[in-house]
């Protein structure tokens, strides 16, 4: 392959890197590959496994970037081979600022969307410490002294031409320390993400860009996620809610990059991992050519 800087105006993002400062919850599924295909350029091989492809979600809070304060859902379809390793591609990104969605589809080539990011936050006491968690605590593994918990459920909803669609519920389970205890936030690591996009009605160019990461990270809890279905059953009969997430993946209605995105989001999680004190720098998009489908 060859790779060519974009000419793509910036808008009002100005000039890049762009930074973006924040948290963050990066949590990896196992996603079936005939689903992701539904988001892959048929130029572009994915990496796969047994019918499954890596994929999950990017949940992000900003409270500084280019756009200002914004919320960000990137719906990530699964990994795409770029020799000798791989990209992440995007199957939907929502984002709650016009500008954000403005610049992800104009200059990244990304899939956005307007969307409503609504936030419930139920304090929950925590649980009496168990031998496991006395094991966890002394090998370092246990993520908070938290006295109580945090149950934040974070409703997302794509705004389209006026009409408000539910995509799904995220529901978080958060420590929330005492002011004057010291939570372990995980060590502070650099790493980069590839990622490949473009190929939409708003910019057809192949496009590669990377975002370089850092932050601390520690393992959590995989955030539990309910898709629309689920959500309108569970507001009728709430004792149903633990099943109905499996329920909402066989009914979710195919021939939609929407519906399909929906079934990423349900699929298995098998990793999640919480970025703190997050400062994500965003390079300028390159213009990928391919000379064939066996070179990417």
């Amino acid at each position: 392959m060859e790779v060519k800087d974009t000419n793509s105006t910036q808008l009002a993002y100005g000039e890049p890197p762009w930074i973006f400062k924040g948290s963050a919850l990066y949590q990896l599924h196992l996603v079936k590959a005939e689903t992701a295909r539904a988001f892959v350029p048929k130029d572009c091989r994915l990496v796969e496994a047994f019918g499954y492809t890596l994929g999950g979600f990017f949940l992000a809070s900003y409270d500084d970037s280019p756009a200002g304060f914004f919320d960000e859902l990137v719906v990530i379809a699964g990994l795409v081979w770029n020799p000798p390793t791989s990209c992440a591609w995007a199957a939907r990104v929502l984002v709650d600022s016009d500008e954000a969605c403005l610049h992800g589809r104009k200059v990244v080539g990304l899939p956005s969307q307007v969307a409503r990011f609504s936030k419930k936050i139920t304090a929950l006491p925590r649980t009496p410490k168990s031998k496991t968690s006395s094991v966890l605590s002394t090998v370092g593994l246990r993520t908070s002294s938290a006295s109580y918990r945090n149950n934040m459920d974070i409703e997302v909803t794509e705004i389209k031409k006026q009409r408000a669609i539910n995509i799904c519920n995220i529901n978080l389970n958060t420590a929330v320390p005492r002011q004057e205890s010291k939570e372990w936030m995980g060590p502070l690591i650099k790493m980069s993400l590839p990622n490949f996009s473009g190929r939409t009605k708003y910019n057809s160019d192949l496009l590669k860009y990377s975002c370089q990461i850092e932050c601390r990270v520690r393992p959590v809890r995989p955030a539990k996620v309910l898709g629309p279905f689920a959500l309108d059953a569970d507001k009728e009969n709430s004792s149903e809610s633990q099943s109905s997430n499996v329920e909402s993946l066989s009914r979710v209605p195919t021939g939609t990059k929407r519906n399909f995105s929906i079934s990423v989001m349900l699929s298995k999680p098998i990793l999640a991992l919480e970025f703190n004190h997050l400062k994500m720098k965003v390079e300028a998009p390159t213009t990928v050519t391919t000379r064939s489908q066996n070179t990417i």
